[in-house]
C-alpha cells in the first residue's frame, strides 16, 4: 500500500554560487524557502521535478522535500530542510551574512 501524498518544495543547489534554492511558482529559483511553491499534487510536483532537473545549466541535484503551510509561506518539515534553510554552518556568509534573522 502506498503513503498518501504530503505537500512538498523543490530544492536544489544553484550551480554557480552552491546555495540552496527553492523553486518558485513563477518557476524561478530563491534563497527563501518561504518564497517557495508549495506543492500538494503529486503528478504536480513529479511534472516541475523533470522540469528542474533540465535546467542543469543552473541547479544540481533537485529533489522534492516534504514541507508544510506556515505563516509566511512554506515551511520545512525534517531537519535537513531546516537545517539547509540556514545556509552555511562554519561561519557567516551567504543568506547569514545578508539575513538579520539567523
Amino acid at each position: 500500500m502506498s503513503r498518501p501524498f504530503t505537500p512538498k518544495v523543490l530544492t536544489a543547489n544553484d550551480l554557480l554560487r552552491g546555495d540552496v534554492v527553492w523553486l518558485t511558482e513563477a518557476g524561478d529559483w530563491t534563497r527563501d524557502m518561504a518564497r517557495a511553491e508549495l506543492i500538494e499534487d503529486e503528478a504536480h510536483a513529479q511534472i516541475r521535478l523533470i522540469e528542474a532537473e533540465a535546467q542543469n545549466d543552473r541547479v544540481v541535484g533537485a529533489y522534492l522535500a516534504e514541507a508544510r503551510a506556515g505563516a509566511r509561506g512554506p515551511e520545512p518539515v525534517h531537519f535537513r530542510e531546516a537545517f539547509r534553510s540556514r545556509g552555511p554552518s562554519n561561519y557567516f556568509h551567504g543568506k547569514q551574512a545578508e539575513s538579520d534573522h539567523v
